[in-house]
């Protein structure tokens, strides 16, 4: 099933909502608590998640450039520097007050910036054991990922079908795998390796 913007737009608001929601209920430990991320706790996915409500355009762009023109050097600086100065109430803050926010990554668009925020929030919920997105929310985030969305991610299907258990999505054409939406989601961001290998 395919959305239009407008619906990307709402899923996009409702998930950043229900993230806000979920993390007001988290203790200190928790928010201390290692992500999927590699090196980033609770705390450095949320800053991640509000970079773009916090800094300008041109503040993230000038600190790609002096990270290389690595972006993911600098997102993992920047968010280590922000959970440094920045307190857990306050991140959750720009979170809740941001959740209209129109932020879109570039070349994404409003699937993009659902995607970030669905994946971004499993980071969290998947180490916590809590409750991920809802499964249709889910596959509208994943949508139908093209080869270099997935080479980013170091992600090969090749021989794979990916097919979702409780929401209509699939993913690749070879031998089917039934799976969660959420695991797919997981395994096409790089976050669980490909079954079977």
């Amino acid at each position: 099933m395919t959305l239009t913007d407008d619906e990307l737009r709402t899923e996009t608001f409702a998930e950043r909502r229900r993230l806000a929601d979920l993390l007001d209920g988290l203790t200190p430990e928790q928010w201390a608590h290692p992500s999927l991320c590699e090196g980033w706790r609770v705390r450095e996915v949320v800053a991640h998640i509000t970079l773009a409500y916090r800094h300008s355009g041109l503040r993230v762009v000038a600190g790609i450039l002096a990270a290389g023109g690595n972006f993911n050097r600098y997102a993992d600086k920047v968010a280590r520097k922000d959970t440094a100065t920045t307190s857990d109430a306050e991140l959750l803050k720009s979170l809740r007050d941001n959740a209209e926010h129109p932020w879109t990554p570039p070349r994404g668009g409003q699937a993009g910036a659902l995607a970030h925020d669905v994946l971004h929030g499993l980071d969290i919920t998947e180490p916590l054991g809590l409750q991920p997105a809802p499964p249709a929310r889910i596959a509208a985030a994943i949508g139908d990922p093209d080869k270099r969305q997935l080479k980013y991610f170091g992600v090969d299907l090749t021989g794979v079908s990916l097919r979702g258990t409780d929401a209509d999505i699939t993913i690749g054409d070879g031998d089917p795998v039934d799976l969660p939406a959420k695991d797919i989601a997981l395994i096409v961001g790089g976050r669980r390796p490909v079954p079977g290998r």
